[in-house]
């Protein structure tokens, strides 16, 4: 008996070992694969002359490093409309903002319709800063607006978003009403046609669920529901599930998505990462509909906004997320966070 229990004992050890190496190679040959940091060159033809190290050398991936750094990390999310085939517009700019002291994070979604000021380019739609340079320029453009510093990027296209949503499974999400919309643009392939009532999103309906905006409401409702949907992946990614599929989740996304994150910063925002709850990460449209004002220039609708103002805004929105949280009975309590 004693043999067995050694032999087993030795079985177990080496499986093991086995596993978190292949787990190890496939989070480090994932974060080389993406990322600008260590030499591959960028997707977007504006960023030809970007002074990106070509000398990084490979790190040694064991157990995920800890983020040691005290100051807030902001990282500049981008859904092109590329479909795979040119750089594009910027479909969806989200920033998400993480305290690695607290462990509290932040979700915004900017209105890509908000007139802006693009360096270099004069004035005009956020959207177009991707077409113009890319998601540096788009970076450089959303830290300007806010008032805070974006360190880095992570874009990926439609193709990307369909890999990383049927990579974990799909979704189980609530629609709200009736979608539809048509387009001969697209030859049909981006058609949205969906139904109310609770149902599984694979990434093709996924992508419907977070692109639809033909209504009255239009991007307004349609950021709401990027950021719904965004909290309910994250709470899938991390998930058992998604853990043990993780090796062939990473090989599915990695030929849609750029970053600027080194490896080893990759690997220390994911183990930040694992330490906040998905659910309670607040969410909020930027800018807020208070300070919303819609504009004509040229002709084109767009949406105006106080940058002073909105600063203003997001700081405060930052002290508040560090303020402990006091129980109370009183129903003006439990408002949302989300604006609407």
């Amino acid at each position: 008996m004693r043999k067995i229990l050694k032999w087993l004992g030795i079985s177990v050890t080496a499986a093991v070992l086995l596993v978190g190496g292949y787990y190890a190679y496939s989070i480090y040959h994932f974060t080389n694969q993406i990322s600008v940091a260590t030499g591959q060159d960028s997707k977007f033809k504006p960023q030809a002359q970007s002074q990106s190290p070509t000398n990084v050398q490979p790190v040694e991936v064991s157990l995920p490093p800890e983020w040691d750094g005290k100051e807030r990390v902001n990282i500049l999310l981008l859904g092109g409309d590329s479909r795979g085939e040119d750089s594009g517009r910027s479909d969806s700019v989200m920033v998400a903002s993480v305290d690695p002291v607290t462990k509290k994070a932040t979700l915004m979604s900017i209105l890509r319709d908000t007139f802006v000021d693009i360096p270099g380019h004069g004035q005009g739609r956020l959207n177009a800063a991707f077409s113009y340079g890319g998601p540096d320029l788009t970076r450089q453009t959303v830290s300007d607006l806010l008032g805070i510093p974006i360190q880095y990027y992570v874009y990926t296209d439609f193709n990307g978003f369909i890999a990383l949503v049927d990579s974990v499974g799909g979704i189980d999400l609530d629609v709200e009403k009736d979608m539809y919309y048509t387009s001969k643009a697209d030859k049909h392939q981006f058609d949205i046609d969906l139904k109310k009532g609770m149902q599984h999103m694979d990434g093709k309906t996924a992508l419907q669920y977070v692109r639809f905006r033909h209504d009255a409401t239009s991007d307004f409702t349609r950021t709401e529901r990027q950021r719904k949907f965004i909290t309910e992946l994250g709470g899938k990614i991390q998930s058992t599930s998604s853990l043990i599929k993780l090796p062939s989740i990473l090989n599915s996304i990695s030929p849609y998505i750029e970053t600027n994150l080194s490896t080893t910063e990759m690997l220390q925002l994911a183990s930040l990462g694992f330490n906040i709850d998905a659910k309670t990460i607040a969410k909020q449209q930027i800018p807020p509909n208070e300070l919303v004002r819609e504009t004509t220039v040229k002709g084109a609708q767009v949406l105006g906004v106080d940058q002073r103002k909105l600063k203003s805004f997001v700081q405060n929105m930052f002290e508040q997320e560090n303020k402990p949280v006091t129980t109370t009975t009183d129903s003006a309590a439990t408002k949302t966070n989300d604006t609407p």
